[in-house]
């Protein structure tokens, strides 16, 4: 393989490596939100509940209602941006992963054609050589 190729397939693979981190790092920010969101719907019914019971808790439940119908649409609305980056991410990756898969592709025809070039540079001697033995045995 020649240098040329060898170093853009190190590029190429470090490309890929640095975006499967970012998607990583997207994944991971989305999945921290959707359990931010399933904590805080867990703990609204938690304080529905409690305050089943309780007849002063009405007003405090309209605040704590009206607070939490906001987190929630900032939680869902945040989870929604990521989505959208990471497909954005996942797109990025296998753009550079089919990139890296062609100049690999490049390299091993390279590498074929070259291997074909010196075979036929051996056959050719070898059909010299005998040729010459040939010539000299007369």
């Amino acid at each position: 393989m020649t240098k040329w190729a060898a170093s853009l397939i190190r590029i190429s693979n470090h490309e890929v490596e640095t975006l499967q981190k970012r998607l990583a790092e997207v994944v991971d920010r989305r999945e921290a939100a959707q359990m931010r969101l399933a904590t805080m719907d867990a703990e609204a019914e938690i304080e529905m509940r409690n305050a089943e019971g309780d007849a002063s808790a009405g007003w405090y439940m309209i605040g704590y209602r009206k607070g939490l119908e906001v987190r929630r649409a900032e939680t869902l609305l945040e989870i929604d941006q990521i989505g959208i980056e990471e497909t954005g991410a996942r797109d990025a990756l296998s753009m550079a992963f089919e990139n890296l898969k062609k100049y690999e592709h490049v390299a091993e025809t390279a590498k074929v054609a070259m291997m074909k070039k010196v075979g036929k540079l051996e056959m050719a001697a070898l059909d010299e050589l005998g040729l010459r033995r040939a010539a000299m045995g007369r």
